[in-house]
């Protein structure tokens, strides 16, 4: 599916991961193809609220507590850097889609990093 919102379209998923050699950009790779998955999900599914939105979220969240282990695999770490990115890239994807009521907690809050 191709995503159809123009502002998700032009963003930048992970922008700061992919700038900084710590993390490798395979693995950021992963990341970003978890977000667009998020987003092709949110086109498709449509959800209704906010608990239907989160419902999609903690499971794009889960995908990144899977990825955690291949940062680690490649010497690196979902830390304060990669936190931080993650969770304001799930902030822009809720916005976009007009969420912007979202908690940006509950967003990711089946996180283990």
């Amino acid at each position: 599916m191709t995503i159809t919102n123009a502002k998700v379209g032009e963003y930048a998923f992970l922008r700061e991961l992919y700038e900084d050699g710590y993390f490798p950009d395979h693995v950021v790779d992963k990341g970003r193809e978890i977000l667009l998955r998020l987003c092709e999900r949110i086109e498709t599914d449509r959800p209704a609220d906010l608990p239907a939105l989160y419902v999609l979220t903690h499971a794009a969240t889960e995908e990144f507590n899977a990825l955690e282990a291949e940062f680690e695999a490649a010497g690196s770490e979902i830390e304060t850097t990669a936190r931080e990115q993650i969770g304001e890239d799930f902030r822009f994807v809720a916005g976009a889609y007009g969420f912007a009521d979202a908690d940006h907690e509950e967003l990711i809050a089946t996180r283990e990093w």
